[in-house]
């Protein structure tokens, strides 16, 4: 019942009085205390176990900022209609559905395209009955060529439009770049005019956050600064980012100043309209350091979670020094390049106590 307690004599549990229950041990651990963890790669994804290499890092002072995910601007795209016609078609139908460049987006009707492609057609039908020396067919036919492109049409879809011969009355348009869908502007049926937004997409491989300081504190923070942001719905998980822009106008109303943070996320695991605290650094004063997620202490210490070379899990304590909410100075029990455990640490700690009992540290040197 309390697999903690560990006796090395016959007797009751302390704690509920059941008789205790001798354990054998075998094999590989016979004679030996295993005070390493092995988990499979499995139980490492469903933990969400994750970890960081043990480096120099900021530890002095830092000002905590809470703001907000937004998509990146400068990374959106719009598709519009470069001609006029009917919506036969659409194929993306959902806001937040992902397209890929080259997927079809809609079929439209339009009797420009039709005739465009007719003259396409005619002149290289010229070309090869007629071939009169004095006209230049390849001209007409590169003229009637860019004129579909210009439309949206593909070159593929042009050479198929020559191989087969046939005038088509819609033709399918194909996105230009990848993302995914923040708006549709059109549905079935409509009628679009040339330039008239069909739909907008966003590439989410890199995102904003934007926060706001008091003015007064703006003066301390330029375009370039690095900071970490860290994500209370992602476990606490901190990413490096840049300060991307700084407002240089206050809000009228409030006085504050805009601040915005450009962040990777090439997992896509971080979305827009999510929560962010973000660390700026007002004091630099660099340290060997730990992130202070990895840290757990008790009143027998400070200790972190390693990762070993082979794969599994260790405890080992350590001596902290000075800090801040994102790091923590590390005095001993570590050197540059350990790789601990920054997210998961407590589920280590329970397996650890449920294999080891409660003094699994015990006789444990920093």
């Amino acid at each position: 019942m309390h697999p903690q307690v560990h006796e090395d004599h016959d007797g009751n549990c302390p704690i509920c009085g059941m008789k205790l229950i001798r354990v054998e041990l075998t094999g590989a651990n016979a004679g030996t205390v295993d005070d390493k963890i092995k988990l499979t790669a499995s139980q490492i994804q469903l933990a969400g176990i994750q970890t960081d290499t043990i480096r120099e890092e900021n530890v002095g002072t830092e000002k905590i900022l809470t703001g907000t995910v937004a998509a990146d601007e400068n990374k959106a795209g719009e598709l519009s209609a470069r001609i006029g016609g009917r919506i036969q078609q659409l194929f993306i139908r959902t806001i937040g559905e992902k397209i890929a460049a080259g997927q079809p987006v809609y079929s439209i009707y339009s009797e420009e395209i039709q005739e465009a492609e007719k003259e396409y057609l005619l002149a290289r039908q010229q070309q090869k009955v007629l071939n009169n020396p004095d006209v230049d067919y390849a001209q007409l036919i590169n003229a009637a060529e860019s004129k579909l492109q210009l439309w949206g049409i593909t070159k593929a879809q042009i050479k198929r439009l020559a191989s087969s011969g046939k005038v088509s009355s819609t033709i399918v348009i194909q996105s230009r770049a990848g993302g995914t869908v923040s708006e549709i502007a059109v549905h079935e049926g409509d009628y679009v005019t040339e330039g008239m937004t069909i739909l907008k997409i966003q590439a989410l491989g890199s995102l904003w956050v934007e926060a706001q300081l008091y003015a007064a504190e703006s003066g301390a923070v330029k375009a370039g600064d690095p900071v970490s942001v860290s994500f209370p719905d992602l476990g606490g998980q901190v990413i490096k980012g840049n300060v991307e822009f700084v407002n240089p106008e206050l809000s009228d109303a409030s006085k504050i100043d805009l601040v915005r943070i450009s962040i990777p996320n090439q997992q896509g695991i971080i979305r827009p309209g999510m929560l962010a605290n973000i660390a700026l650094a007002s004091g630099l004063k660099h340290a060997l350091a730990v992130p202070a997620s990895a840290i757990l202490t008790d009143g027998k210490g400070s200790k972190v979670w390693l990762r070993n070379h082979d794969g599994s899990f260790s405890a080992r304590m350590v001596q902290i020094g000075p800090g801040n909410q994102s790091y923590n100075s590390i005095i001993s029990g570590l050197i540059a390049g350990d790789v601990v455990v920054t997210n998961g640490a407590y589920l280590l700690n329970s397996e650890a106590i449920f294999k080891n009992g409660n003094d699994q540290m015990g006789g444990m040197t920093m």
